[in-house]
């Protein structure tokens, strides 16, 4: 039964996607922000939802909750509806939609020829900040989730491949084991932070314990490298600003433990930033 659904999903988004095209950008985007508003709470528990706000202190009260996941859905679609896009993006057809600041300190990273660890999480639409890392003459690469939908993972996988990053690493041991073989080769790395693994630690996240990868710490206290932290906000509608924040140099004797808590703590600074450009639905804390 699930193989079906998947085929039906698969469907019925790769017709979403020829209508996005048709209809140009910007009408996309819009057309994406009803839609997640309107589908997104069908495939979410909205329970779990609010109770991650909650536990979090996010949101003053019920209404401010509401607005912020209402946004969240909305910003969900607007990522969704954005993939046939992403084309005009890498090649800077689309430039004028986003911002970067920052940008030297990437410019001093090629210069210097450093590897380094760019970190970030689900922001908006996640996928331009690998995109423009590579844009940028870097050499990266990222580690990505396949999606469940075996149907829809394989245009995701084609698209990313394309389109954000050339260095796909699938989430995995066998795909660490490739990271760290790039990272030796002299790639820098781009890791999300903000989802649960099974093989993390637990490392408070909004004070409470969520299992967080240690590949960054792992890489900081092995090979003696800078973390940059990444981040994109979505303004406007159709509008991006990313940000290249300054290297942060960690001592390699510090704890591993102590490196992943700290990551953390920017991690809890970037959605803080726009909380309703965060993804809340997935069970951070489970």
């Amino acid at each position: 039964m699930k193989i079906i659904k998947y085929f039906f999903e698969f469907i019925f988004v790769y017709i979403l996607f020829i209508i996005f095209k048709i209809i140009g950008y910007k009408n996309a985007s819009s057309l994406g922000e009803k839609i997640g508003i309107l589908f997104g709470p069908l495939f979410r528990s909205k329970k779990k939802i609010e109770n991650n706000l909650k536990n979090s202190n996010i949101g003053t009260n019920d209404l401010d909750r509401k607005i912020i996941i209402k946004n969240m859905w909305g910003n969900y679609g607007r990522i969704l509806a954005e993939y046939p896009f992403l084309k005009k993006f890498k090649n800077n057809t689309f430039k004028k939609y986003i911002e970067i600041e920052g940008i030297n300190y990437l410019e001093e990273i090629k210069k210097n020829n450093k590897k380094v660890v760019f970190i970030s999480g689900h922001f908006n639409n996640f996928e331009l900040m690998a995109m423009h890392l590579e844009n940028s003459g870097l050499n990266v690469a990222t580690i990505y989730r396949p999606l469940n939908n075996i149907f829809l993972n394989g245009i995701m996988e084609k698209i990313r491949l394309n389109h954000i990053c050339k260095k796909q690493i699938k989430k995995g041991k066998p795909g660490t084991r490739e990271l760290l073989q790039l990272f030796k080769d002299g790639y820098s790395v781009a890791l999300m932070i903000d989802q649960r693994v099974s093989e993390g630690i637990q490392s408070k996240l909004f004070n409470r314990p969520a299992l967080t990868t240690t590949i960054p710490a792992q890489l900081v206290k092995k090979y003696n490298v800078d973390v940059v932290p990444v981040y994109i906000e979505r303004k406007n509608g159709i509008y991006f600003k990313m940000y290249i924040n300054k290297p942060i140099f960690f001592d390699e004797n510090k704890p591993l433990e102590e490196i992943t808590d700290e990551l953390n703590k920017i991690l809890e600074e970037m959605i803080l930033k726009n909380p309703d450009q965060w993804i809340w639905s997935h069970d951070r804390w489970k």
